[in-house]
């Protein structure tokens, strides 16, 4: 995955706010809130609204120049907002303090409120005033309207570049289009800045081209080794220093248009020279047509294109990329429009893509292209601006509004894919997007196709923290508290859940006291049908009494085999975290259409599910977003709502609430014990560094309610580490597959008596076939000493204390992930001094000299610990044995003469750099772990099941049931 980034904007058409305004808003927003002790709900709405307001005011480059025309604005604004978080957390406080009583639509409509006002302030803070601090640096003092305008343009690119490189961070690049500069380009002393950076044929970091009088500058960033960010601090830093661009930035009438871009190498080399933004110039010279794209996904037919065009690339730029800009300025050159010269150059590719470009002989225009569903882009519409992104959070700072391009849509020729020009001089509004099909028909855009996003930048903010998967593990703790707010009445055995209408409807509460609820089944996918283990199990408890049978399975299982006619008196309870998931949303589908009942627990407001459902149990406040492609804290979240939605329907349907009582009690002391275990992660990570990264096979077992901990750790395990793990009972593995002596991860939270001493029994047998058990136990647990490693979480009570098991395995997983990524480490820093010493354009010889002395030590630590066997669990024995071979030959520890008896071919020193920096490749590829974006988690677009009534129909099931007079409708 990569991500492209765009800025065209037009030049602002509203004043700059007035400062006394600004100042009034947020008066009476403050006035609001401290009306008394703890504001309502309503005086929480006018803040929000107030601070809402100023923040919309602020966006864009109108607001921008307000605050650097009043710099101590700025400071008088940062100490407001931040009284008006402290007061946010201390309504938060309140409300979970138990002394709010807030329940039902009172209770949902603070949380919407608190949420409001959280954005508004956060957004002003970490946002505006961020951006015009920002700006300030990058546009120098004294900046005049044009260049603050361009430099607006500019940190919003960096900015998005930031966030978008979880998708890839090997390089990174921004392109800068101005005109209207005003210089004479003939001066001397513009003409001695210039001749100096137009000589670099390789169109590399600070190089200057000056196609059709404009000025076209480019910033790179490519360092395979390195910290998110690293790359986006790289690129400020040149741009602060160029003085060549402060000064075309000075006249009235510049404008630039910003072209950026993150990768994450698929083809070609980790080196500036391929790094996107690429242009196309080619070795022949001659004066081409000026263009420059990026591009997220393959053009597979690259190599074809280019030999079939007869392209003359550099050998240095060997990325796919580059035949996209040389190709479209070839149709320019045949007199073709720019328009129509990009639609007929990407209707040649093959493969999944994501195409950003300009041109020179329309710099007011940005072109677009996306086929396929493998890739994305996002048009967002802001103030005088279009803000292009390949994920919606790579626009929100500046947008909600936004336009998904669709890579499927076929035109009348059968063609798949979209085109989109945006125009300059209608920057921001619908007239300025102009969309054809890939066969060139026009698609009218219509006001309804405008999405407006459900996040802010608030919700991916990862802070301090180095992924976004411990941000949030570590946020769990808050978001169970969260959603237990104002849904617990009581203490001890008389604890009662308090759900109002909206989560539970009056009609099924009156079906379950009537004993008219004859079945019960808890669906969703992947994590969430896990969480509907729990909750299944707890349902189960409370309707003991009851005839009720309470089932779990995915919603795929549901839709395709478990289906009736009619499903009335049925309850379906849907888990999702995004209330978006194709399979379980298609599922209720099916199910209302029977007339069965619908009560979703799922996390975000205004989602699909949430409109397909008859009642909805909100995780957390109703919108906590999950960044991390492996979803964490929605599970303990779900768990929570779903010991909620049992309780209340056991005590709908006559369940002693006493029992009950004590397990709703106990999700009180679930998240303090979270958070003891999060202060573990030390002692965590030690166990995983230590026997992670060694052991081939991985396996989870546990027993009663440690089962549903261990599906889901086995599920976190898979997704972060790449591994195909067992999921099995305890007791079962013996029975199983302890000839592969695997790394167990035995689930004992919460055993005690003889359950416990079973377990430890196991767990001695596990240890003599030689697998490595590792134990998560409740403190004070003594029962297993032949465990290799034991974590202990704090006691709650036993029906609750696999979610603890969980938290550990989540950590694990995370810590596991980390401990195999850095073994790829030494390999990186190898592959990086390759490709920097190839890049430097030095004879063969000169090159693998470099590389010998570079990377002797770190071939010395990986043969070393290749012989050790901690490369054991992760890389394939024949990418280990070629790395290793190719190795010694790069090193002179074995001479190249006996190179063509182990390769087949003759070692020459380009051949032998080639094959050392394939087998590392090789090598990397399979020790990488990306964590926060799944190494094969391209695609973006849900695919999922589309059962429609017709194709039911024809399921074997249905077919005996038709056969025998069921009626068909």
């Amino acid at each position: 995955m990569c991500g492209i980034i765009a800025v065209v904007r037009r030049p602002g058409r509203r004043p700059p706010p007035e400062r006394s305004w600004i100042e009034e808003e947020l008066r009476t927003a403050w006035t609001a809130l401290y009306g008394e002790p703890i504001a309502p709900v309503s005086a929480i709405d006018v803040a929000a609204a107030q601070v809402a307001a100023v923040d919309a005011a602020l966006r864009g480059s109108r607001g921008v120049r307000r605050l650097l025309e009043s710099p101590d604005l700025a400071a008088e604004l940062e100490e407001r907002m931040a009284a008006f978080e402290e007061e946010a957390a201390r309504l938060e406080r309140w409300a979970d303090s138990g002394e709010a009583r807030l329940s039902g639509p009172e209770l949902e409509a603070f949380n919407a409120a608190l949420i409001a006002l959280k954005d508004a302030v956060w957004a002003v803070r970490r946002d505006r005033l961020r951006t015009a601090a920002a700006v300030a640096d990058l546009a120098g003092p004294d900046a005049g309207p044009s260049a603050i305008e361009a430099c607006t343009s500019v940190q919003l690119a960096l900015s998005a570049i930031d966030r978008l490189e979880v998708r890839g961070r090997d390089s990174a690049g921004i392109h800068l289009l101005v005109e209207g500069h005003g210089l004479d380009l003939d001066a001397p002393d513009v003409r001695g800045l210039v001749d100096q950076r137009t000589a670099d044929p390789l169109f590399t970091s600070m190089a200057v081209r000056t196609p059709n009088g404009l000025l076209s500058f480019v910033y790179k960033a490519a360092a395979e080794i390195g910290e998110l960010g690293d790359n986006v601090r790289a690129l400020r830093a040149a741009i602060t220093s160029d003085e060549l661009l402060r000064r075309a930035l000075v006249h009235d009438d510049a404008q630039c248009l910003v072209l950026g871009h993150t990768r994450w190498a698929s083809v070609g080399i980790i080196s500036q020279a391929n790094a996107h933004p690429l242009n196309q110039e080619e070795q022949t010279g001659g004066e081409q047509p000026y263009v420059t794209a990026a591009l997220n996904g393959d053009v597979d037919n690259h190599a074809e294109l280019r030999d079939r065009e007869q392209l003359t690339i550099p050998a240095e730029i060997t990325t796919d990329a580059k035949v996209i800009p040389a190709l479209v300025s070839r149709r320019l050159a045949e007199g073709l429009d720019p328009a129509e010269a990009f639609r007929r150059t990407v209707a040649q590719f093959e493969g999944s893509v994501a195409i950003a470009a300009s041109a020179a002989d329309a710099p007011d225009r940005l072109l677009l292209a996306l086929r396929g569903s493998g890739q994305a882009l996002y048009v967002g519409l802001a103030e005088d601006a279009f803000i292009v992104a390949s994920e919606p959070y790579g626009l929100v700072e500046e947008t909600s509004r936004y336009l998904r391009m669709d890579g499927e849509a076929k035109g009348p020729q059968g063609l798949e894919g979209q085109i989109v020009v945006l125009d300059r001089d209608d920057a921001g509004t619908v007239e300025g997007i102009s969309r054809l099909t890939y066969d060139g028909a026009e698609m009218p855009l219509a006001d309804d196709e405008i999405t407006v996003a459900t996040i802010t930048t608030r919700d991916i903010d990862r802070g301090a923290f180095p992924h976004f998967l411990l941000k949030e593990i570590t946020e769990a703790p808050q978001s169970f508290r969260k959603t237990l707010r104002g849904k617990l009445d009581g203490a001890g055995d008389e604890t009662r859940a308090v759900l109002g209408p909206e989560a539970i409807p009056p009609s099924l509460l009156e079906a379950v006291g009537q004993g008219r609820l004859r079945r019960v089944i808890v669906i969703g996918q992947g994590t969430a049908a896990v969480a509907g283990q729990a909750v299944a199990s707890f349902l189960e408890r409370t309707m003991a009494h009851t005839e009720t049978v309470v089932t779990a399975m995915p919603a795929t299982e549901l839709s395709g085999f478990a289906l009736d006619d009619d499903m009335a008196g049925t309850l379906i309870v849907a888990i999702s975290q995004s209330g978006t998931t194709t399979d379980t949303n298609r599922t209720v589908d099916l199910v209302r259409a029977r007339d069965g009942v619908v009560v979703s627990i799922v996390n975000r407001r205004n989602s699909d599910l949430v409109e397909k459902s008859d009642g909805v149990i909100y995780t957390s406040d109703g919108r906590d977003v999950e960044m991390s492609v492996a979803s964490t804290k929605a599970f303990y979240a779900q768990v929570a709502a779903g010991v909620l939605l049992a309780a209340a329907l056991g005590e709908a349907a006559g369940a002693d609430p006493r029992e009950t009582g004590l397990l709703l009690d106990g999700l009180r002391a679930v998240p303090a014990a979270m958070e003891a275990i999060i202060a573990k992660r030390p002692e965590i990570a030690e166990a995983a560094h230590h026997w992670a990264p060694s052991r081939r096979y991985w396996a989870v077992v546990g027993n009663g309610a440690n089962r549903v901990a261990a599906e889901e750790i086995r599920i976190k395990l898979s997704e972060l580490c790449y591994k195909s793990i067992a999921c099995d009972a305890t007791e079962d593995k013996k029975h199983i597959d302890l000839s592969a002596e695997p790394l167990v991860i035995v689930c004992a939270a919460g055993l005690t008596g003889p359950n416990a001493d079973d377990v430890a029994k196991e767990i001695a047998i596990y240890r003599a076939h030689k697998a490595t058990p590792i134990v998560i136990a409740t403190e004070g647990a003594t029962e297993f000493p032949a465990a290799v490693a034991t974590i202990t979480v704090p006691e709650v009570h036993p029906g609750l204390a696999f979610v603890l098991s969980a938290m550990v395995g989540h950590l694990f997983g995370y810590e596991a992930a980390l401990a195999i990524d850095a073994q790829a480490r030494p390999l990186r820093e190898a592959r990086a001094v390759i490709e920097t010493a190839v890049a430097g354009g030095r004879d063969s010889q000169d090159v693998l000299d470099a590389v010998r002395a570079a990377i002797e030590p770190l071939v010395a630590r990986f043969l070393d610990d290749l012989r050790a066997g901690s490369y054991d669990g992760s890389l394939e024995a024949s990418t280990a044995v070629r790395l290793a071979s190719v190795l010694r030959y790069a090193t002179g520890l074995i001479p190249l003469d006996a190179y063509q008896l182990d390769f087949g071919r003759v070692g020459t020193t380009a051949v032998v750099v080639q094959d050392v920096t394939d087998a590392l490749t090789r090598a990397i590829e399979e020790l990488t772990r990306p964590v926060d974006a799944i190494k094969h988690q391209a695609k973006t677009v849900t695919v999922g099941i589309s059962r429609s009534e017709d194709e039911l129909i024809r399921v074997p099931l249905t077919v005996s049931a038709l056969a025998a007079g069921a009626p068909r409708d």
